[in-house]
């Protein structure tokens, strides 16, 4: 056998459970079931920090939020001066290359990849404009990427306006498999294949639209506490307008169109693999670095700590004949960003870097409770989780949920007040606290959470229709790199 490779796949925006190996039979998932059947699914695996910037800083650099310095989402923030997973790789003799959103500041830093075909969707206030956009200007569709006007975080749907293989998806794949064709064949590979989809907009091409007409969706979950909002939660459902259940189920399936293009077009590149006879030798993991709610307990898109945005997908499928990754598993371990670099690198036989906090996942399991957090002021919200019990606190209003996973997966039933399971608040109210930091500590006193008050909740957001993108060409002015565009 060869050297071995390295095929790291992400998603944006993929909730943990929509896979068909994870029981959903409203999702079409046959290359992603099939990496999990020849390897191993982590079933309880967390983006630590469920926004697209910290969680991709977290992927990077093997580190939780605390150490690479973003928990809120900061467009202009330079990455952290710390050893990056594709700088390791290239460093031991690793040919590296990346395609898709890498999300730093500036687009154009390589993190440690030699070679990177970028995709940012229309972030021209960053610097611009990415590769997928000067190649689309060259097919003749100069500055309409984005003509599909549907928004950036919005959940209006539409098919795809261009001919299918301009869908960024598909070149993105297509990218990936050429940079596959022109490697150095004296270098071990490391890939990093970054889609920006199922993330909005909501634009699958028709033919995928049309494989999911008329079928039933999975409806949307509603917890007994969804009626009193912690404040916190109140603002990011005011983010978006409620749908209707008829409304919601057609989001659903444009949604899950989206997943299976991504699905489908992965086998292409698995295929080029096969074909220059590299699979055998590659290590393939795939993530998303956050979900997206998509409606349950009426609210949308990431930053939250329920399941739906915190619960990412995790497959990992090591070489063939590899003893280190089981096959056909699921394991139910903490799990998160932080821990694939040491993941990849222990796979390879590098030395993992003292900075990074994750584990490795071809280890034994060393973690006891997994620390998650996301936002500031009045809109943060922390989390901690054993694996079966999970302790939610909203700062502002000082509000605490506890959900018993095991028994509640769909986390429809609040036991923060049921005096039976104080015990278990109490426990994971004390790992919680260990794990504050910064402003958080002057929020707690003698062990016990005070919080913040919290400020009323007022008013629909969406005056720029969650970051609506327009005409790209002629390209659109240079702004302010770190105004954050259509977040709530």
């Amino acid at each position: 056998m060869g050297q071995t490779n390295f095929l790291l796949v992400t998603a944006d925006q993929w909730p943990g459970t929509l896979l068909g190996c994870a029981g959903r039979g409203d999702i079409d998932t046959p290359t992603l079931d099939r990496i999990a059947a020849n390897g191993v699914r982590f079933a309880n695996a967390h983006s630590e920090c469920p926004i697209c910037i910290p969680a991709r800083r977290s992927l990077m650099t093997g580190t939780a939020p605390r150490v690479h310095g973003d928990r809120v989402f900061q467009p202009a923030l330079p990455a952290p001066a710390l050893p990056h997973l594709a700088r390791v790789f290239r460093d031991a003799g690793w040919q590296t290359g990346a395609v898709g959103k890498l999300h730093v500041y500036p687009p154009r830093d390589r993190i440690g990849f030699e070679e990177v075909a970028s995709y940012e969707e229309g972030r021209p206030q960053l610097g611009g404009p990415d590769d997928w956009e000067i190649w689309l200007a060259e097919q003749g569709h100069a500055g309409l990427g984005h003509a599909h006007a549907m928004s950036n975080n919005g959940y209006e749907v539409r098919p795809w306006h261009l001919p299918e293989d301009t869908h960024p998806t598909v070149w993105q794949a297509r990218q990936m498999c050429r940079m596959i064709q022109r490697r150095d064949p004296t270098r071990p590979q490391f890939w990093h294949l970054s889609f920006n989809f199922p993330h909005p907009p909501i634009v699958p091409p028709q033919s995928y639209l049309s494989m999911y007409a008329g079928r039933r969706m999975q409806p949307a979950v509603r917890g007994d506490w969804a009626g009193e909002l912690p404040a916190a939660l109140e603002r990011v459902r005011r983010s978006w307008p409620p749908l209707p259940a008829e409304r919601l189920e057609e989001v659903r399936r444009a949604f899950h169109a989206q997943c299976t293009l991504i699905d489908h077009q992965l086998r292409l590149v698995l295929g080029t693999l096969r074909e220059h006879e590299l699979l055998d030798d590659t290590v393939v993991l795939f993530t998303s670095d956050h979900g997206d709610m998509l409606g349950d307990h009426g609210l949308f898109a990431k930053r939250v700590m329920l399941a739906g945005s915190v619960g990412v997908p995790m497959l990992l499928m090591g070489r063939k004949g590899c003893d280190r990754v089981p096959v056909g598993a699921v394991d139910g371990r903490l799990a998160c960003m932080a821990d694939i670099m040491p993941t990849l690198l222990d796979l390879a036989g590098l030395p993992v870097p003292e900075t990074c906090t994750g584990e490795s996942l071809a280890a034994a399991p060393g973690r006891k409770t997994l620390y998650c957090e996301a936002l500031e002021g009045q809109g943060a919200m922390r989390m901690v989780t054993d694996g079966r019990w999970k302790l939610i606190w909203y700062p502002a209003g000082n509000r605490v949920q506890l959900f018993d996973r095991q028994a509640d997966p769909d986390e429809t039933r609040d036991l923060a007040r049921v005096p039976e399971h104080s015990g278990q608040r109490a426990r994971l109210t004390g790992a919680l606290v260990a794990e504050l930091y910064g402003a958080d500590r002057d929020m707690v006193r003698d062990g016990n959470l005070l919080g913040c008050a919290a400020a009323p909740v007022t008013g629909m957001p969406g005056r720029e229709l969650n970051g609506q993108r327009g005409l790209h060409w002629p390209e659109p002015p240079k702004g302010d790199p770190n105004r954050v565009v259509g977040a709530p």
